[in-house]
């Protein structure tokens, strides 16, 4: 049997749309014609730059997968240049044919081309097959990327604050509450 013929290739606007199926657990909540959209700005973006490129891996001529590329720094303090493979994902009936091995190539190549020393990538913490994939390639663990609402965090934040500052902030609060109250109420009876 032979090995299914998977080439890569620049997107293009027109391309936003399965870029939204192959992306659809990366982007944005939202209706399907938002994210469309939001993808369309950013294949503009990407055609428009030589920093990034979207690349998407075709197999026997059919869209299976897709990475963007894009050259930044290896975090916001170590200014050192790094190829950033954001979202490597293939569609499931594609997977284990090649086209993930290809996107990795791809930003390896990519990298070359701009003379970039390294090339990160990132995978979903609970997807076992995604972290053992890259591992094989290479790419081993530097961070570890933690995200929560906003006002989850807050809520630890506070927990985590002793009482006695808590109680503060509590008071200093009602101060100000009252400051304002006092205040509309002074207005009120000047008008």
């Amino acid at each position: 049997m032979s090995r299914p013929l998977v080439q890569l290739r620049s997107a293009g606007v027109e391309d936003a749309l399965f870029l939204a199926e192959v992306w659809a657990d990366a982007l944005r909540r939202g209706d399907r014609q938002e994210q469309v959209g939001d993808l369309e700005l950013v294949i503009k973006d990407c055609l428009d730059s030589a920093e990034q490129r979207i690349l998407v891996a075709e197999v026997d001529g059919v869209p299976a997968g897709a990475v963007l590329l894009r050259v930044t720094t290896l975090t916001p303090l170590n200014l050192e240049p790094v190829v950033q493979a954001v979202s490597p994902h293939v569609l499931p009936e594609f997977r284990r044919r090649g086209v993930g091995r290809m996107l990795v190539e791809g930003a390896v190549a990519y990298a070359e081309e701009l003379g970039v020393a390294h090339v990160a990538t990132g995978a979903q913490a609970g997807s076992r097959d995604a972290n053992r994939f890259m591992a094989r390639l290479g790419l081993g663990p530097h961070a570890v990327l933690r995200v929560a609402p906003t006002h989850v965090v807050r809520g630890k934040v506070e927990a985590q604050r002793p009482p006695m500052e808590r109680h503060r902030d509590r008071a200093r609060v009602q101060l100000l509450a009252a400051r304002r109250s006092l205040r509309r109420q002074q207005a009120e009876q000047q008008d």
